[in-house]
């Protein structure tokens, strides 16, 4: 007999995403949302006039499991363009719903019971719970503030026999940094000689500042064998409520890949992929991208210039983490709720992406959003 009683979790650790608790808050407060990372404006006309198209022209039924034809085929044509990179349509790109779709559809094909996957601190809060759910244990390493570089001698130190996989994120949620070819090259020479797979996050590949370029795992020879490539259109066509990504990977790893996928969400909206196909032919969109977020960041780190945080400009993605040190000893949690609150501003404390919640008095600030918003909220900010 089914009771009232607790059922047990596989996930003890896990409850609301912070996400989730700081969006709602700020709507509950009025505040000005810079936590959850959305933008505050919408998508091009063409895209959702080309998506309204295909819904009206009876597009509106199951896609393929792994993706319709014509958005893999240009997706191949724009990562052969964009990387030089070849993947073959069919059997190595896989359409998804949503990046974390992708990322626990990856780990959960290569990671067994008792596998170690080593993971780099602060990490996006979706990696842990995938990899505990296949069994892996969790190996930490922490990226050090303030340049939150890898120390790969330390991550020599931490791959044993039980090594599984590698998960890594570039440009970097929360703390905006990027992978150089050297850390490529380095992360190379660890793994050539091992059964070590590459999960990497790259959903925010072209959101790169001040000359940045996105090295992708997928462009060393080495790295691209062994790798599961998850990718964002959510991210590069301010579209995130569509859930729509994707996966490259070698044939014999996506193909394991589609085995989790297919009962997972099987396939992704019908209508999406074959608008998202078509305004792939227009590499504009995403050619300017880098442009246009770098004068948000410049916006939102200009309007906060004169206030009390400290911090170093980001190198990608569209947060920026923001040092409270001068100003109070709160924890960050308890001051992102006050901030919210109070003042109404609202942000993400970063220490929720790290297991022990460690505190070293972060915020992380979402600059995708419109500028008027981003002087208000610095404007406000320059008072604490």
């Amino acid at each position: 007999m089914i009771t009232n009683k607790e059922i047990p979790s596989k996930l003890p650790y896990a409850g609301t995403t912070i996400f989730t608790v700081m969006s709602k808050l700020a709507t509950d407060e009025k505040a000005l949302n810079l936590s959850q990372g959305f933008p505050s404006f919408d998508c091009a006309p063409q895209l959702t006039d080309l998506v309204a198209d295909y819904m009206r022209r009876g597009f509106n039924q199951y896609a393929p499991m792994s993706g319709v034809p014509a958005l893999k085929e240009q997706l191949a044509e724009k990562t052969s363009r964009v990387y030089g990179v070849d993947y073959h349509p069919e059997e190595e790109v896989t359409i998804v719903s949503g990046a974390t779709e992708a990322i626990f559809c990856a780990v959960t094909a290569v990671v067994q019971p008792g596998d170690e996957v080593i993971l780099f601190e602060p990490a996006y809060d979706s990696y842990r719970p995938a990899i505990d759910l296949s069994g892996g244990v969790p190996v930490y390493i922490r990226l050090q503030a303030p340049d939150f570089q890898i120390d790969w001698e330390e991550v020599r130190a931490k791959i044993t026999d039980k090594t599984k996989a590698i998960m890594v994120n570039t440009p970097h949620n929360p703390v905006g940094t990027v992978f150089s070819r050297q850390d490529l090259d380095q992360l190379a020479n660890l793994v050539q000689d091992r059964e070590i797979y590459i999960v990497s996050d790259e959903v925010y590949e072209h959101i790169v500042f001040d000359g940045e370029k996105h090295h992708s795992m997928m462009t060393h020879p080495v790295l691209k064998e062994r790798s599961f490539v998850c990718g964002s259109f959510g991210k590069t066509y301010h579209v995130t409520g569509w859930k729509i990504g994707y996966c490259l990977a070698p044939k014999s790893l996506s193909a394991e890949f589609r085995r989790i996928h297919q009962f997972i969400t099987f396939s992704t909206p019908t209508p999406l992929q074959y608008a998202l196909a078509d305004f792939l032919k227009f590499p504009e969109h995403y050619e300017e991208l880098s442009a246009f977020y770098q004068r948000k960041r410049d916006r939102f780190n200009a309007a906060i210039a004169a206030s009390r945080f400290t911090f170093q400009p980001s190198k990608g993605s569209f947060f920026q983490i923001v040092s409270y040190e001068k100003i109070t000893e709160e924890h960050d949690y308890d001051l992102a709720v006050r901030l919210t609150k109070e003042i109404k501003v609202a942000s993400i404390p970063v220490s929720v992406f790290y297991q022990d919640r460690r505190d070293d008095k972060l915020l992380r600030f979402c600059f995708a959003k419109d500028d008027d918003m981003l002087d208000r909220a610095g404007e406000i900010l320059c008072k604490l």
